[in-house]
């Protein structure tokens, strides 16, 4: 893969995780425990379903970064080499996972 096809595949994969952090950010409000509606149970199937989303979130996020970081990688000419022995990374595995910055010996 080249630069610019692997530039336009990473930039489309944030474009796309923003908007479903942006949706998410509309439409999370604080959990509101009615006890007068729902019972115990519903309370904690609502909370569980809650901290799901936000860590879904979370991950989410996190993946956002590890994008900028292959975006900048892309842009000073170090994409595709591992970030600690500086050997260049298998392609199958930025096939994989394009945002990835060790060889697997590194990885381990």
């Amino acid at each position: 893969m080249d630069d610019a096809s692997t530039k336009k595949s990473l930039l489309s994969l944030k474009a796309e995780l923003q908007n479903q952090e942006d949706a998410f950010q509309e439409t999370n409000k604080p959990l509101e425990l009615d006890q007068a509606r729902l019972g115990r149970l519903s309370r904690m199937d609502a909370m569980q379903v809650q901290e799901m989303e936000l860590e879904t979130s979370r991950r989410r996020v996190l993946h956002i970064s590890k994008i900028d970081g292959a975006l900048m990688r892309l842009k000073e000419g170090e994409y595709g080499y591992c970030y600690v022995c500086g050997e260049e990374l298998d392609a199958r595995r930025l096939k994989i996972d394009p945002t990835t910055t060790r060889c697997l010996y590194c990885a381990d």
